[in-house]
């Protein structure tokens, strides 16, 4: 075929091909671009630190009303097998339920009571948010209790840490002098909703902040996934420690801009045996905490909705309506672009399926997750936008 009969058959395709075609440009650019983001492949090396390695380290907890998961918390951290000193805080962040009785029986042994340090929070000040007032009053006890303690372990009340967490962690801080070493750990991937919404989810933070590219020193890019963040207490003071992201709803990665902006290398990979506890059985729940942030992230602006939204439509609802779409108008152009661009989606999304250990079938289920998020991203700005804030933990902020 000639350059005048492709050019006659580019005029002839209509506007549904064109947009089919958008799409599949799309995911040739993200499946060539961004870093490899959807490779998956950034995870810890299995090897941990020597005892020459082991310098001091503090894990402070922020932990609201979490007594049926905060016990296993504490208690993974306790039994690391971390060759150097380390101390665990636990600040009850004005609890209901018993939290803090949980976490003290958490600690079995003399030698473990002796290492955790469990204290009750201060009512919350105007400008924070819980979570930070929370980590700053841990802190702020860690270094009277540990004064040379030269990194912190930042991790939620909801984690379980396989036993050679931190030791690992730490290597790849010493070996490879990383101001800032972060795990998105392993989240709950049981129940029907879980199984469409939580790989969703780890692909789309992937994407937002492609991790080859945060743990490039040379890339600006800067991410981290605040369940599991081993901080240089150094580099943390030089970034402005917590004052500075005291009112940040996405306090993870608010930190990890600020940390590497001091020209310092961090990490963000996958865990595999490093896990949280919390459930999620229903898809409402999954739609309260992605709304808490959702709107945040595209810095509250209605046109950067519009834009996601558009998005989000081409690059992922379009595909498989193109290939129906396709079929039923006898189009064969458009139902093969939709095919084409379905299973680009599908091949992007497999190596996250793959680490929660899902069929290969589930990556065609990527645009109705989409879908759904896309839903609670709207729900988020129609909050802020009738002033009701974002409900998190019994507060809203606004």
């Amino acid at each position: 075929m000639g350059g005048a009969e492709v050019m006659d058959v580019l005029a002839a395709m209509p506007l549904a091909a064109w947009v089919s075609l958008a799409a599949v440009l799309v995911w040739l650019g993200l499946l060539l671009g961004r870093g490899g983001f959807w490779r998956a492949d950034q995870k810890l090396d299995n090897a941990g630190v020597t005892h020459d390695e082991a310098v001091p380290v503090v894990a402070v907890i922020p932990a609201r009303d979490e007594v049926f998961t905060i016990g296993r918390t504490v208690h993974s951290l306790l039994r690391q097998d971390y060759p150097g000193p380390l101390t665990v805080v636990v600040v009850d962040d004005n609890s209901s339920d018993g939290t803090a009785e949980a976490a003290r029986a958490a600690a079995e042994r003399p030698d473990e009571k002796a290492c955790l340090h469990v204290i009750q929070g201060e009512p919350l000040p105007a400008g924070w948010s819980g979570k930070m007032w929370a980590v700053h009053q841990g802190l702020t006890h860690a270094r009277q209790v540990t004064p040379e303690a030269k990194y912190v372990l930042l991790t939620d009340a909801e984690i379980e840490h396989n036993p050679g967490n931190l030791s690992r962690l730490m290597a790849r801080a010493v070996r490879e002098n990383r101001a800032l070493v972060s795990l998105m750990v392993r989240l709950r991937c049981v129940s029907v909703w879980e199984k469409l919404l939580i790989p969703a989810f780890v692909f789309f933070f992937q994407k937002l902040y492609p991790f080859p590219k945060v743990n490039d020193p040379r890339s600006k890019v800067a991410g981290a996934a605040g369940g599991c963040m081993l901080v240089r207490l150094d580099a943390f003071d030089a970034a402005g420690g917590i004052e500075a992201i005291k009112s940040e709803l996405i306090d993870d990665c608010a930190l990890a801009r600020n940390v590497k902006a001091q020209n310092v290398s961090i990490w963000l990979g996958l865990a595999t045996r490093t896990r949280s506890l919390r459930r999620y059985e229903g898809q409402g729940e999954i739609w309260r905490i992605v709304t808490r942030t959702a709107f945040t992230q595209l810095g509250n602006s209605a046109l950067n909705l519009l834009l996601m939204l558009a998005f989000m439509a081409v690059t992922y609802l379009w595909p498989p309506v193109a290939l129906v779409w396709g079929a039923v108008t006898a189009d064969p152009v458009t139902a093969a672009l939709g095919l084409i661009g379905w299973g680009l989606m599908a091949v992007a999304y497999w190596p996250t399926l793959k680490v929660y250990h899902m069929p290969r079938w589930r990556a065609l289920t990527l645009p109705a997750a989409a879908l759904l998020y896309a839903g609670m991203t709207v729900d988020s700005a129609r909050r802020h936008w009738m002033g009701r804030g974002r409900a998190w933990k019994g507060r809203v902020y606004q």
